[in-house]
């Protein structure tokens, strides 16, 4: 977790290597996940690549319960399984309530975790200045309120219900449209084949998504006090968009989305090396 959050930072501490790719060009790779945990752990020991946990649990935790509390207080209507072609309506309507209702229990699940969710992106980029801010839970929640107020433990948290709604919608209706049209019956494993259409869609999905995610762990750190979240790495955002729009012009709306394979951007100069 933290090695993929000081990325999307942009803390870039060790220097790139040249590599090839596939059609055996020289290009510059930055560290892969291995190469930049060891650095963590030279620095920081051990302890240092769980930095975060202890929050990040706690949210994990918060989410699961908000989640099948939300699903017992409006539980979904069973509906029979439907794949025949002829009743494409039908299917459809099946697929829009139950995403519904999926979304419904993710956005409030969202929102309930979402404090927690920041302190813990908060523990985990004072590696980059060596800081202590943010120390543990109860006096992260403190400070997080004599400084920025209510709205301070709920930063970042519109891009990331918005890539949580857009992923639900976009994975169960390409999976339903590939099962229906694209997957027949009379294939005998087509069962087998749509079993795993949703999976597949998701990580597809989940890519497509990412600078959702992306965004909401930058504005998660922003103008905060500590030195991740401030110049050189970014500018004080003024909201969300402002940040969405500053990564596409720099091209890294997908930054720290690969863990092995990470081409240097050019210049790779652009990252602040310590």
């Amino acid at each position: 977790l933290l090695t993929g959050l000081l990325w999307q930072v942009g803390h870039e501490p060790l220097p790139p290597t040249v590599g090839r790719n596939v059609l055996g060009r020289k290009v510059l790779y930055l560290p892969g996940f291995f190469t930049y945990a060891r650095h963590i752990v030279e620095v920081d020991g051990k302890r240092g690549l769980f930095r975060g946990l202890t929050p990040r649990l706690i949210s994990s935790t918060l989410s699961t319960i908000t989640r099948g509390s939300v699903k017992k207080a409006f539980p979904l209507e069973d509906m029979e399984h439907v794949s025949n072609k002829d009743d494409v309506k039908t299917s459809l309507r099946k697929v829009v309530k139950e995403t519904s209702h999926e979304m419904m229990m993710q956005c409030v699940s969202r929102v309930v975790s979402h404090p927690l969710h920041v302190i813990s992106m908060r523990c985990m980029v004072q590696f980059v200045g060596r800081e202590v801010k943010y120390s543990g839970v109860f006096s992260a929640i403190g400070r997080i309120f004599k400084e920025e107020g209510i709205l301070g433990f709920f930063v970042g948290l519109v891009p990331h219900i918005l890539g949580d709604v857009i992923f639900l919608w976009c994975c169960n209706l390409l999976a339903h449209f590939i099962n229906t049209y694209a997957v027949d019956d009379n294939f005998s494993q087509a069962s087998v084949i749509r079993s795993y259409t949703k999976f597949v869609m998701g990580i597809a999905v989940s890519m497509l998504t990412y600078p959702f995610l992306l965004v909401g762990d930058l504005m998660a750190v922003n103008n905060c006090g500590l030195r991740a979240g401030l110049p050189p790495y970014a500018p004080a955002f003024t909201s969300w968009i402002h940040c969405w729009r500053y990564l596409s012009a720099q091209g890294q709306l997908f930054r720290g989305s690969s863990l092995l394979f990470r081409r240097a951007p050019a210049p790779a100069a652009c990252f602040p090396l310590d």
